[in-house]
């Protein structure tokens, strides 16, 4: 039985609400421990020819479990000069953004949780709330680390919103809707994945992802060898688990958004997008490819080094934002002309 199948039967407003809670728990959290375990565990690993993790459990399957219960036994500590409340609630601020994120992703015709006309719209808007968190963790610990961490955070996910925001603007210029299932039946009904059309835009969001997620190359404000761990550095115990879940759970959501827009979402080439089998094993297609999009953004945390400000700032406001906006006149073009 699917979501909309559930829903269907009118039952009562406190199951409802602590099914859809349930559901978007493991819609999170589940994706975010298989990230971690294959491309921060694994991939890593065999690609700095090392086994990994490999004691808890077979072939360390268990290791995260293990991680999770030692976070837990870690003490929560508060520095003496801390804004306490601002202090707390900024790991909460991040992860409520990833859990917003998810509201508007369909995974199936039926399957999802609101169905907004203007769903990419809200997406990228509480992408940005995420800031917000990472600014209230650098002033609310008190540290001189943390307040340059959030703020290079904030100048770097304010310069990559742009481009980010700029580089779907093709793909709902092609697709003739902000709605993020209308954007999938668009691809259907082309009969090509955007991701041809709009690679551009792809390679443009790609990096965009990146820098939003703080990962190498991007990982100025947590810049150990400069700010300690920037922004995370006075934190401990459970609220630093609460920003790791943050950072991978955001990857793994706008993976699977990214699957959405380029790669035709929950549809399979030849097969009927609004099949009612597709309520079922739609989930499993748009997790097969946001593993695909999630690869290639780990591949290239592994593989580069961290630039320098001026480079990282440079490349947003020289080279992304221009082809992004080169990338929205040709698509307008192409558009009108065809």
């Amino acid at each position: 039985m699917t979501l909309a199948h559930f829903l269907a039967v009118n039952p009562p407003y406190w199951v409802e609400t602590l099914t859809k809670i349930g559901i978007g728990l493991v819609a999170v959290l589940l994706p975010t421990g298989a990230l971690v375990y294959l491309f921060l565990f694994k991939m890593m690993s065999f690609m700095q020819s090392r086994l990994g993790p490999m004691e808890a459990g077979p072939y360390g399957q268990l290791q995260l479990l293990a991680e999770f219960g030692k976070f837990l036994q870690k003490e929560d500590i508060f520095p003496s000069k801390a804004d306490r409340f601002v202090f707390a609630a900024a790991p909460f601020v991040v992860l409520v953004s990833t859990f917003m994120l998810v509201l508007v992703l369909p995974a199936g015709p039926d399957t999802h949780f609101i169905d907004l006309n203007t769903g990419i719209y809200f997406a990228m808007a509480v992408s940005s709330i995420s800031v917000i968190g990472i600014l209230m963790a650098g002033w609310g610990s008190a540290s001189k680390y943390s307040l340059l961490g959030g703020i290079r955070a904030a100048g770097q996910l304010i310069a990559y919103e742009l481009p980010l925001v700029l580089s779907v603007v093709g793909v709902v210029i092609m697709a003739g809707t902000l709605n993020m299932k209308g954007i999938v039946a668009a691809q259907a009904d082309f009969g090509v994945w955007f991701i041809i059309p709009q690679f551009l835009g792809f390679l443009i969001f790609l990096v965009a992802i990146q820098a939003e997620l703080t990962q190498p190359p991007f990982d100025m404000p947590v810049a150990e060898s400069e700010l300690v761990t920037g922004y995370l550095t006075e934190y401990s115990g459970i609220r630093f688990l609460l920003f790791f879940i943050g950072e991978f759970a955001t990857a793994a959501v706008f993976s699977a958004i990214g699957a959405t827009l380029f790669l035709g979402g929950w549809t399979i080439p030849f097969v009927d997008a609004n099949a009612e089998i597709m309520d079922y094993i739609g989930p499993l297609v748009l997790a097969g490819k946001m593993i695909l999009i999630a690869f290639l953004i780990f591949w290239f945390r592994i593989t580069y080094p961290r630039f320098r400000e001026d480079q990282l700032q440079r490349l947003a406001w020289k080279f992304l934002i221009p082809l992004s906006l080169f990338n929205i006149v040709v698509t307008a073009i192409f558009k009108v002309v065809f």
